[in-house]
């Protein structure tokens, strides 16, 4: 077992900003390295004794709406090479599943979420801080799609959503944490110079836990 703590990476960045694409370019430029991804939206806080029609009315892309201290509390493990038991989160039913994915600790762990950079506690656990920073057009068309084709979601309730809740919540939590960033990547997955200078910075932490 490497004693040598993990790497922790921050993938930050509006909905639909392209954080798992570049999750995914990562992954492929370590291919070598073992890699675990922990996705904040998997740390919504349980709402079973909620009734069903209180958690419609959830508020996904405000603060309150994660369980960070649980996800503190397994990153904490995991840089401990603990195992942990990652929640899985039910959106049809609007609560936490009863399953849950038990994920052993590698080298790099690479939390991504739209708001792993706005609580301090987080910040302090990461290595490098990311901010996935795309164009609104952008960004809610991905999201349309994602929630239709994944979540079930109507076009009109999706737009709804972005005008009504994901927008100003992004202006008012989510934009203003790009100041914590390391790096700013704009267009996400698609900006292949960030994400090599990233990867650089990355390689030069491991060799120097190496060494």
């Amino acid at each position: 077992m490497n004693n040598e703590k993990p790497i922790v990476i921050g993938v930050a960045g509006g909905s639909g900003s392209g954080k798992t694409s570049v999750t995914r370019s990562i992954c492929k430029r370590f291919a070598d390295k073992t890699i675990l991804v922990i996705e904040q939206d998997y740390y919504y806080k349980d709402q079973s004794h909620l009734p069903f029609e209180e958690r419609l009315e959830t508020n996904y892309d405000h603060p309150l709406a994660f369980d960070n201290d649980l996800l503190i509390k397994h990153l904490q493990q995991l840089l401990k090479h603990n195992a942990v038991d990652k929640p899985i989160y039910d959106y049809k039913q609007h609560t936490r599943s009863d399953q849950v994915v038990s994920v052993e600790s590698k080298e790099v762990i690479i939390l991504e979420g739209i708001l792993i950079l706005e609580d301090p506690r987080l910040l302090d656990l990461m290595d490098i801080k990311v901010y996935v920073d795309t164009d609104a057009d952008v960004r809610i068309i991905r999201r349309m799609l994602r929630d239709i084709k994944e979540r079930g979601r109507t076009i009109d309730s999706v737009i709804d959503q972005y005008i009504n809740v994901v927008r100003p919540m992004h202006l008012q939590f989510v934009e203003p944490t790009k100041r914590y960033a390391d790096i700013i990547i704009p267009e996400g997955g698609e900006n292949l110079v960030a994400i090599d200078l990233m990867a650089t910075k990355i390689q030069t932490i491991l060799a120097r836990k190496i060494d």
